[in-house]
Protein backbone atom coordinates (compact mmCIF):
# COMPACT_ATOMS: atom_id res chain seq x y z
CA UNK A 1 0.00 0.00 0.00
CA UNK A 2 1.39 3.31 -0.78
CA UNK A 3 1.89 5.63 1.55
CA UNK A 4 1.03 9.06 -0.24
CA UNK A 5 -2.41 10.22 1.04
CA UNK A 6 -5.36 11.13 -1.71
CA UNK A 7 -4.68 14.84 -0.95
CA UNK A 8 -0.86 14.51 -1.89
CA UNK A 9 -1.99 12.57 -5.16
CA UNK A 10 -4.34 15.36 -5.63
CA UNK A 11 -1.80 18.16 -5.83
CA UNK A 12 0.32 15.92 -7.79
CA UNK A 13 -2.00 15.47 -10.49
CA UNK A 14 -2.74 19.21 -10.28
CA UNK A 15 1.18 20.20 -10.78
CA UNK A 16 1.17 17.30 -13.91
CA UNK A 17 -1.74 19.18 -15.50
CA UNK A 18 -0.04 22.34 -15.55
CA UNK A 19 3.18 21.30 -17.08
CA UNK A 20 1.39 19.86 -19.56
CA UNK A 21 -1.33 23.05 -20.17
CA UNK A 22 1.09 25.69 -19.15
CA UNK A 23 -1.13 29.09 -19.14
CA UNK A 24 -4.10 27.60 -19.53
CA UNK A 25 -6.83 27.97 -16.82
CA UNK A 26 -7.46 24.76 -14.31
CA UNK A 27 -10.66 24.90 -12.19
CA UNK A 28 -11.59 21.89 -9.62
CA UNK A 29 -14.66 20.69 -10.16
CA UNK A 30 -17.04 18.28 -8.09
CA UNK A 31 -18.75 15.43 -9.84
CA UNK A 32 -22.22 15.12 -10.58
CA UNK A 33 -24.72 14.89 -7.89
CA UNK A 34 -25.12 10.67 -6.68
CA UNK A 35 -23.37 8.42 -5.19
CA UNK A 36 -19.72 9.01 -6.21
CA UNK A 37 -18.58 9.88 -2.91
CA UNK A 38 -19.27 6.27 -1.70
CA UNK A 39 -17.25 4.69 -3.74
CA UNK A 40 -15.01 7.48 -4.57
CA UNK A 41 -14.59 9.63 -1.72
CA UNK A 42 -13.64 13.72 -2.34
CA UNK A 43 -13.76 13.14 -5.95
CA UNK A 44 -12.90 16.10 -8.18
CA UNK A 45 -12.85 16.91 -11.68
CA UNK A 46 -9.75 19.14 -12.93
CA UNK A 47 -11.62 21.18 -16.02
CA UNK A 48 -8.73 23.02 -18.13
CA UNK A 49 -9.72 25.50 -20.37
CA UNK A 50 -8.61 26.06 -24.07
CA UNK A 51 -5.22 27.61 -24.87
CA UNK A 52 -7.71 30.31 -27.36
CA UNK A 53 -10.63 29.72 -29.73
CA UNK A 54 -11.49 26.81 -30.95
CA UNK A 55 -9.57 24.49 -28.62
CA UNK A 56 -10.10 21.49 -26.51
CA UNK A 57 -11.84 21.64 -23.20
CA UNK A 58 -9.95 18.91 -21.29
CA UNK A 59 -11.87 16.87 -17.94
CA UNK A 60 -9.68 14.99 -15.59
CA UNK A 61 -10.81 12.73 -12.87
CA UNK A 62 -9.11 12.95 -9.39
CA UNK A 63 -9.74 10.13 -7.10
CA UNK A 64 -9.77 7.33 -9.11
CA UNK A 65 -6.32 6.61 -7.97
CA UNK A 66 -6.77 6.48 -4.48
CA UNK A 67 -9.94 4.39 -4.68
CA UNK A 68 -8.37 1.66 -6.54
CA UNK A 69 -4.69 1.95 -6.46
CA UNK A 70 -2.55 -1.35 -5.85
CA UNK A 71 0.88 -0.94 -4.55
CA UNK A 72 0.91 2.57 -5.50
CA UNK A 73 -0.43 2.11 -9.05
CA UNK A 74 -3.78 3.28 -10.33
CA UNK A 75 -5.68 5.37 -13.14
CA UNK A 76 -6.98 8.47 -13.47
CA UNK A 77 -9.19 9.48 -16.99
CA UNK A 78 -9.63 12.18 -19.04
CA UNK A 79 -12.40 13.39 -21.84
CA UNK A 80 -11.65 15.83 -24.50
CA UNK A 81 -14.32 17.44 -25.71
CA UNK A 82 -15.06 20.83 -28.18
CA UNK A 83 -17.06 23.16 -25.64
CA UNK A 84 -17.71 23.01 -22.19
CA UNK A 85 -20.81 21.29 -21.44
CA UNK A 86 -22.52 19.48 -18.05
CA UNK A 87 -22.43 16.11 -19.83
CA UNK A 88 -19.00 15.70 -19.86
CA UNK A 89 -18.51 16.08 -16.39
CA UNK A 90 -21.27 13.54 -15.88
CA UNK A 91 -19.89 11.18 -17.91
CA UNK A 92 -16.26 11.06 -16.08
CA UNK A 93 -18.39 10.97 -12.81
CA UNK A 94 -20.36 7.86 -14.32
CA UNK A 95 -17.22 6.21 -15.83
CA UNK A 96 -15.49 6.42 -12.27
CA UNK A 97 -18.40 5.12 -10.79
CA UNK A 98 -17.56 2.14 -12.31
CA UNK A 99 -14.11 1.98 -12.52
CA UNK A 100 -14.17 2.02 -8.68
CA UNK A 101 -16.42 -0.62 -8.57
CA UNK A 102 -16.27 -4.52 -7.66
CA UNK A 103 -12.16 -5.44 -9.31
CA UNK A 104 -13.84 -7.22 -12.36
CA UNK A 105 -14.94 -3.18 -13.41
CA UNK A 106 -11.57 -2.38 -13.98
CA UNK A 107 -11.06 -0.42 -16.80
CA UNK A 108 -7.69 0.01 -18.95
CA UNK A 109 -6.60 0.31 -22.41
CA UNK A 110 -9.01 -1.27 -24.79
CA UNK A 111 -12.11 -1.92 -22.63
CA UNK A 112 -15.00 0.75 -23.90
CA UNK A 113 -18.23 1.21 -22.02
CA UNK A 114 -21.55 2.61 -23.13
CA UNK A 115 -22.13 6.56 -22.58
CA UNK A 116 -26.09 5.33 -22.36
CA UNK A 117 -27.01 8.52 -24.36
CA UNK A 118 -25.15 10.01 -27.60
CA UNK A 119 -22.18 11.78 -26.21
CA UNK A 120 -23.02 15.29 -27.30
CA UNK A 121 -25.93 16.81 -29.13
CA UNK A 122 -27.08 13.82 -31.70
CA UNK A 123 -23.76 12.25 -32.19
CA UNK A 124 -23.55 8.51 -33.08
CA UNK A 125 -20.65 7.86 -30.66
CA UNK A 126 -22.30 6.25 -27.67
CA UNK A 127 -19.44 4.19 -26.48
CA UNK A 128 -15.92 5.21 -24.63
CA UNK A 129 -12.92 3.47 -25.72
CA UNK A 130 -10.51 3.50 -23.02
CA UNK A 131 -7.26 4.31 -24.94
CA UNK A 132 -3.81 5.83 -24.56
CA UNK A 133 -3.58 9.39 -24.13
CA UNK A 134 -2.03 9.63 -27.99
CA UNK A 135 -3.10 13.79 -28.28
CA UNK A 136 -0.45 13.88 -25.48
CA UNK A 137 2.36 11.54 -25.73
CA UNK A 138 3.77 9.03 -23.01
CA UNK A 139 4.76 12.22 -21.14
CA UNK A 140 1.02 13.12 -20.39
CA UNK A 141 0.46 9.41 -19.10
CA UNK A 142 2.24 8.98 -16.22
CA UNK A 143 1.95 10.95 -13.26
CA UNK A 144 4.61 10.14 -11.20
CA UNK A 145 5.23 10.83 -7.02
CA UNK A 146 9.09 10.12 -6.39
CA UNK A 147 9.65 6.60 -6.68
CA UNK A 148 6.58 5.49 -4.73
CA UNK A 149 3.50 5.79 -6.90
CA UNK A 150 2.30 6.94 -10.59
CA UNK A 151 -1.53 7.56 -11.68
CA UNK A 152 -1.92 6.51 -15.60
CA UNK A 153 -3.68 9.20 -17.28
CA UNK A 154 -6.34 7.26 -19.71
CA UNK A 155 -8.17 8.59 -22.44
CA UNK A 156 -12.11 8.21 -23.03
CA UNK A 157 -12.44 8.46 -26.42
CA UNK A 158 -15.62 8.47 -28.27
CA UNK A 159 -16.82 5.86 -30.88
CA UNK A 160 -19.79 5.05 -32.27
CA UNK A 161 -21.51 1.15 -31.60
CA UNK A 162 -19.82 0.00 -34.84
CA UNK A 163 -16.62 0.83 -33.93
CA UNK A 164 -17.38 -0.86 -30.46
CA UNK A 165 -18.28 -3.80 -32.51
CA UNK A 166 -15.27 -3.59 -35.28
CA UNK A 167 -12.83 -3.46 -31.90
CA UNK A 168 -14.37 -6.70 -30.53
CA UNK A 169 -14.10 -8.44 -34.25
CA UNK A 170 -10.24 -7.50 -35.26
CA UNK A 171 -8.66 -5.99 -32.10
CA UNK A 172 -7.71 -2.57 -30.75
CA UNK A 173 -4.71 -2.01 -33.36
CA UNK A 174 -7.28 -2.55 -36.07
CA UNK A 175 -9.82 0.16 -34.76
CA UNK A 176 -6.86 2.54 -34.23
CA UNK A 177 -5.57 2.17 -37.73
CA UNK A 178 -8.40 2.80 -38.87
CA UNK A 179 -8.80 6.48 -36.88
CA UNK A 180 -5.35 6.97 -38.21
CA UNK A 181 -6.27 6.70 -41.78
CA UNK A 182 -9.46 8.66 -41.80
CA UNK A 183 -7.86 11.15 -39.56
CA UNK A 184 -10.49 11.36 -37.00
CA UNK A 185 -11.63 14.60 -35.09
CA UNK A 186 -11.60 12.98 -31.74
CA UNK A 187 -13.74 15.70 -30.00
CA UNK A 188 -16.10 16.68 -33.35
CA UNK A 189 -19.52 14.46 -32.05
CA UNK A 190 -20.60 15.00 -35.76
CA UNK A 191 -17.60 13.36 -37.24
CA UNK A 192 -18.61 10.08 -38.95
CA UNK A 193 -18.15 6.12 -37.73
CA UNK A 194 -14.74 4.88 -39.78
CA UNK A 195 -16.43 1.49 -39.95
CA UNK A 196 -19.41 2.34 -41.58
CA UNK A 197 -17.48 5.11 -44.00
CA UNK A 198 -15.28 2.02 -45.44
CA UNK A 199 -17.49 0.02 -48.27
CA UNK A 200 -16.73 -3.63 -48.81
CA UNK A 201 -14.18 -5.78 -48.03
CA UNK A 202 -13.88 -7.03 -44.33
CA UNK A 203 -15.08 -3.73 -42.47
CA UNK A 204 -18.74 -4.21 -43.88
CA UNK A 205 -19.43 -6.82 -41.45
CA UNK A 206 -18.94 -4.04 -38.25
CA UNK A 207 -21.21 -1.95 -39.82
Amino acid sequence: MSSVSPLAARAALRAHLRRHFPGQTIDELPGVDGPIEERVPGFRVFRIHPAGPGGWWVYVTSGCWAATQEGGHGAEFFLAAPRDDWQNLESLTVNAYYHCGPDHQRLDVGHTVPIGRPWLDDSACDHYLISLPYPYGPDFEVCAWDATAHARLLWLLPITEAEKNHRREHGLEALESLFDEREIDPVDPHRPSVVQAVCGGRHQRAV
